[in-house]
């Protein structure tokens, strides 16, 4: 596990800095065995036979179906922003999730909040609850994927 979180964080290190300058190696060298020290109590890095295809599903389907996202929310928050006349009806409400682990509904918070006119305020057990500024449906169904399914369903296939 160590040796994983090690070998992620350095290669992390080597993609941020851009550089492989023989100092610049040497800090994030030094660096990734630290945080690797800190985070092996914490969080386990598995390099299994799934782990390639889970990187390849987060960067080629995850990520862009993400983007596309935010994309659309931003333009309806700057809509409304904009034109004061459009209604919105703000409110909290509570989604379930099919996801187990911890890291998949940290993904899927973070996502939520990340994309504009939501925000992720909590999470219990397998439940969600968000802050949505325009709230369409109150159908437990419908709320779930008008505001999370998308992100769902491809973070399971990512982290479960």
């Amino acid at each position: 596990m160590y040796f994983s979180a090690f070998i992620v964080i350095f290669f992390t290190w080597i993609l941020l800095t851009g550089s492989f300058d023989l100092a610049e190696l040497l800090v994030g060298f030094a660096v990734s065995l630290v945080i690797a020290g800190i985070l092996k109590r914490y969080y386990s890095i598995k390099f299994d036979g799934k782990f390639i295809s889970r990187i390849i599903k987060f960067v080629f389907i995850y990520l862009p179906v993400f983007i596309l996202e935010m994309i659309r929310a931003n333009i309806d928050v700057a809509r409304r922003v904009l034109s004061p006349s459009l209604p919105i009806n703000p409110g909290f409400v509570r989604i379930k999730t099919n996801l187990h682990k911890d890291i998949s509904k940290l993904a899927l918070a973070n996502s939520i909040t990340l994309t504009p006119g939501t925000l992720t305020l909590d999470v219990e057990k397998d439940s969600l609850y968000i802050h949505w500024i325009d709230v369409k449906t109150t159908d437990p169904d419908e709320k779930k994927e008008l505001i999370a399914g998308k992100f769902e369903r491809i973070l399971k296939g990512v982290y479960e």
